[in-house]
């Protein structure tokens, strides 16, 4: 919930495998959380925007479109960040294309579509929710099961290889949020629920370098190019099989049992252990893979659509 599979802006990448250099991100320098400033309440203020205007802060929607999918990226040459940059989006036009990826997001998330940022669809846009894109490469949308099933899959569709049904996980030197006790206890738990609808097992490991799964907690960027936003925007984000990557944002307010004001970590665990295992996020809001998670909200049990889609993966277990 990366989609974070929970919003990088402006210039991050799908977070799909292939693009990302094979190195464990560093450590992350000392927790300064910013909650000062949210990154979506820029939208706020374009509320009742439609096509054929011009704007000021319009450029920064189609940068947040951009990187959902909505939009497409200008290349994905990953040494040289302003490749990134869509043709277009450094302007304030409210343009045709914007419009068409304003109905697409609409579609997704069972809003009116009307090709306008109205006010249901600005609410939903300022939701914090997980980094992966809606739409990676053009190929991978919350759409693709066309009444069948709502859930999907990685461009590709990207898995662990079916001998690899153990998969170890450990916990990066990062940002200390959480106990790690704690923590080991809130992703065990996570793990739990995927195992009992797959084939899967998982088991910590005694060396973090050598397991499979990564884990931590980072503030803004971390080694991954995909750098998180700060307070109220991206929550987390993981990676595709088999990279194995899954990384808090350190600067949300984390809590095991959430009130009002905090994200509770577990339900955001198993949304990005779904991405882990190579599912991508899906329109059914009653499921984990739905890319948005609200403050005091708890959501921990799969959805069927959820075991649907990994049974689709992976097959019976």
């Amino acid at each position: 919930m990366a989609s974070k599979g929970w919003v990088l802006l402006p210039l991050t990448l799908f977070l799909f495998p292939l693009l990302i250099e094979s190195r464990s991100p560093p450590s992350a320098p000392p927790h300064h959380p910013h909650h000062h400033h949210q990154p979506f309440e820029f939208i706020k203020n374009l509320e009742g925007c439609h096509k054929g205007e011009t704007v000021k802060g319009i450029h920064k929607l189609k940068q947040y479109l951009e990187h959902f999918g909505y939009l497409p990226r200008h290349s994905t040459n990953t040494t040289n960040t302003n490749s990134h940059k869509n043709v277009g989006t450094d302007n304030d036009s409210f343009d045709e294309q914007l419009e068409l990826a304003i109905k697409s997001y609409q579609r997704n998330y069972h809003l009116n579509v009307t090709g306008e940022l109205d006010v249901e669809t600005a609410e939903q846009m300022m939701k914090p929710r997980c980094g992966v894109a809606d739409i990676i490469n053009g190929k991978s949308s919350m759409r693709s099961g066309k009444g069948r099933h709502l859930y999907t899959f990685f461009p590709n569709s990207p898995r662990w290889p079916s001998s690899k049904t153990r998969l170890t996980y450990g916990f990066l030197q990062g940002v200390q949020v959480i106990s790690l006790q704690n923590h080991r206890t809130i992703c065990k738990s996570a793990f739990d629920k995927w195992s009992a609808v797959s084939h899967f097992t998982f088991e910590e490991a005694q060396n973090v370098a050598s397991a499979d799964i990564k884990i931590g907690f980072f503030s803004r960027g971390h080694g991954d190019n995909a750098p998180f936003d700060g307070a109220g925007g991206v929550l987390a984000h993981a990676f595709a099989p088999t990279r194995g990557w899954f990384h808090y944002d350190a600067d949300e307010n984390w809590a095991i049992n959430p009130t009002a004001n905090a994200f509770d970590v577990e339900s955001v665990a198993v949304h990005e252990i779904g991405h882990l295992l190579g599912l991508g996020h899906s329109q059914d809001r009653n499921a984990i893979m739905f890319p948005s998670i609200g403050p005091g909200q708890k959501k921990v049990n799969l959805g069927q659509d959820d075991i649907n889609g990994i049974r689709a993966l992976y097959g019976r277990p």
